[in-house]
């Protein structure tokens, strides 16, 4: 039998060493993180207090960000603090925490973008019965399926993995993740990796499958409206759930699935950067700049917010 020592202590190498490069990278994370934040709580604060704003289709977008926005600062914070004070050490509690919270948010935003192009297969396809088919018990059911599911498929590998020994302290990332932390394990992982490549592949593979179903149902439907006016007008209202899409499916795609030699390890924490800090900052832009509705809430919330204090001013 041989000594083991337990590692209670990773350090998180991050993506370069070059202190300028660094500096770019903190001022452009923080920027994004910032929009990140502030669009996301917009939309959900928009969804809660505008009448108007009280469908299924804004039900799913209040809660798709609340996930980008956990979901983003479940390793960005940590990152932006460990480039301004140079603490690259993160403990073996919090580096399971964040794995935990990581894959939670992004297991649950796949389903949940799933659930929402059902609800644009519904609007499109069967437009006089959407208010029946999505009632609000409907809607909370699909929302608590997708949480239900993610948990079924995040909690065993991630059970699994709190029982393998490191041989190494350091993680070629910037954030706790399953594929970096197998790297260092001196354990027999291969069991855990099967896990994992079923886990993701079988996310990706029945989330992928069900919006390419919905959407083309959706194309189907569109092209047989008699006018182009109304093609324009059903196009419209499920185009940002598209791009959307088709945005984050392409970017994690080439995480999870594609098998990652060492030389393409930095490609992948790219990658990894644009999906945990841009797309969250992405998905409100896209929304509240092609939503009409989205738009026109937004505008009568300032104008309210900021004619309604003058008026309490002057009124005191």
């Amino acid at each position: 039998m041989r000594n083991h020592t337990p590692v209670t202590t990773f350090i998180l190498l991050g993506l370069t060493d070059d202190p300028q490069i660094n500096t770019f990278i903190f001022i452009i994370l923080f920027v994004t993180y910032t929009f990140s934040i502030v669009g996301n709580l917009t939309i959900i604060i928009l969804t809660f207090v505008d009448a108007h704003l009280k469908t299924a289709m804004y039900y799913f977008l209040r809660n798709l960000s609340f996930i980008e926005m956990s979901f983003t600062s479940s390793c960005i914070p940590r990152f932006l603090y460990s480039i301004a004070t140079g603490d690259r050490t993160i403990t073996y509690n919090g580096c399971a925490c964040q794995v935990f919270l990581t894959d939670l948010f992004g297991i649950a935003d796949f389903f949940l973008l799933a659930t929402m192009s059902y609800d644009r297969y519904v609007a499109i396809c069967k437009p006089l019965h959407y208010t029946t088919i999505m009632n609000p018990l409907t809607c909370k059911k699909l929302l608590s399926g997708c949480w239900v599911i993610t948990l079924l498929l995040l909690l065993p590998p991630l059970g699994y993995g709190l029982t393998l020994e490191f041989c190494n302290s350091e993680i070629d990332h910037f954030v706790c993740d399953a594929k970096p932390l197998l790297k260092i394990s001196c354990s027999d992982s291969e069991f855990l990796e099967n896990m994992v490549l079923f886990s993701a592949s079988f996310l990706l593979f029945v989330t992928l499958s069900f919006a390419i179903w919905s959407y083309g149902r959706i194309i189907r439907t569109i092209l047989g409206f008699p006018s182009a006016q109304q093609k324009k007008k059903a196009f419209s209202t499920c185009s940002s759930h598209f791009i959307v899409v088709s945005i984050t499916y392409g970017s994690c795609m080439f995480i999870y699935i594609k098998p990652s030699a060492k030389d393409e390890m930095a490609i992948n924490k790219g990658i990894t950067v644009f999906a945990t800090s841009t797309i969250p900052m992405l998905n409100p832009l896209i929304y509240t700049l092609r939503n009409k509705q989205v738009k026109k809430a937004l505008n009568d919330f300032v104008k309210q917010r900021l004619l309604w204090g003058p008026q309490r001013y002057h009124g005191g």
